[in-house]
């Protein structure tokens, strides 16, 4: 049985703290947040704590908080020689104090505190300098249900860049559309198979391959109709003419 301490209480260390107590073989011994509203409406069972003096002794201690915030947090911790991790895909694991053994529980996928979520479906990338700490985070990472995977700092920041890509950037696309649906009195459902779909296919197509539309087949006709419905829209009709040239180079 491993104990662990989750310290925040945004996104990531709700979903967290909620799956290390469903978890078998895993004991959530407290959950640290520097303001008592953030997770006080959770699980009154799991012992909160809101002063780091006060933290309870644990085999690992995850960080859970804002990128800015993770060297600072590790700095203040009143103990040494304990297992510290940060769940950041960005930060290097050099930003832990190294008074404290250091290393990464990187969960690459979004996450919302009222989605519902499945940490099967949660890859947890993992990095430490220690070989025995690295078995420790995969256990976890396998008693939560997740696939673990063992990778350096430069490829987990490149995995951080390649999910803004595809899930940020996206969800910004996805919100633009919501917006020109609603300019015309449309509703937003009839975009979702559509998107559903678009994600299945590149799970048994490269992206490439799964590539469609007018971009693709250089129908300068329907591009030219586009842009000029986006006259209204000079931001998003800057954003087309982009995406379509970066479709066209691709696709030569």
């Amino acid at each position: 049985m491993i104990s662990v301490v989750v310290l925040g209480a945004g996104n990531v260390g709700t979903h967290l703290c909620r799956a290390i107590n469903d978890a078998k073989n895993l004991r959530l011994v407290q959950w640290y947040n520097r303001s008592e509203s953030n997770n006080s409406t959770e699980n009154t069972a799991i012992e909160k704590c809101y002063n780091l003096d006060d933290l309870a002794s644990a085999d690992v201690y995850i960080i859970a908080v804002s990128d800015s915030a993770i060297k600072q947090l590790s700095d203040d911790f009143p103990f040494k020689n304990k297992l510290v991790v940060h769940t950041s895909g960005s930060v290097s694991m050099r930003f832990l104090n190294p008074k404290n053994r250091r290393g990464v529980f990187y969960p690459l996928q979004t996450f919302s505190k009222k989605a519902t979520l499945d940490f099967k479906n949660v890859p947890i990338c993992i990095e430490s300098t220690d070989k025995k700490d690295r078995n420790t985070l995969k256990f976890i990472a396998n008693a939560l249900g997740s696939p673990a995977y063992l990778i350096n700092s430069e490829q987990r920041q490149a995995l951080h860049l390649t999910a803004v890509f595809v899930n940020n950037f996206t969800n910004q696309l996805y919100r633009i559309a919501h917006e020109l649906t609603d300019d015309k009195g449309l509703d937003f459902e009839i975009l979702k198979p559509l998107i559903l779909e678009t994600a299945k296919k590149v799970q048994y197509l490269s992206p490439y391959m799964a590539q469609t539309g007018p971009a693709k087949r250089h129908d300068k006709k329907t591009i030219k109709t586009h842009l000029k419905l986006l006259e209204t829209h000079p931001n998003y009709k800057a954003l087309y003419n982009q995406l379509t040239k970066s479709i066209q180079k691709t696709h030569g």
